[in-house]
């Protein structure tokens, strides 16, 4: 996915809040569903992230062009966990490790069929 950054995204001086690029990765996580015409969202049955693990490597600055890149690396019942890299100039400024957990009706439940799907094919 790619993403452009703008003046909301960063601090006085201009430079990526370190919060930020989380939520750059929870919208790529996002778009992976809407473009199957999917959401990952619904009233009693959605994900949530229970742990990460982030490597801050270099700055994303205002105006730069990113891509984020989702990959599945870990699959269990109720839970996954994915590896997102954000990207500039082909170079990775930022990476994650996130477990994220299938809640139906505020309870961990087996995950679907086609919401893995969604993370297979990246």
């Amino acid at each position: 996915m790619k993403i452009r950054v703008y003046y909301e995204d960063t601090d006085c001086g201009g430079v990526v809040y370190h919060s930020n690029y989380l939520s750059f990765c929870e919208r790529a996580r996002s778009e992976l569903f809407f473009k199957k015409g999917l959401t990952p969202h619904q009233e009693t049955e959605y994900f949530v992230v229970k742990s990460l693990e982030a490597n801050y490597i270099s700055s994303a600055v205002f105006g730069d062009e990113l891509f984020v890149k989702t990959k599945l690396i870990e699959q269990k019942s109720a839970s996954i966990v994915l590896h997102q890299e954000i990207k500039r100039d082909e170079k990775i400024i930022f990476e994650m490790n996130v477990k994220v957990v299938y809640l139906k009706n505020k309870k961990p439940s087996k995950i679907p069929n086609e919401m893995y799907e969604v993370f297979k094919n990246e």
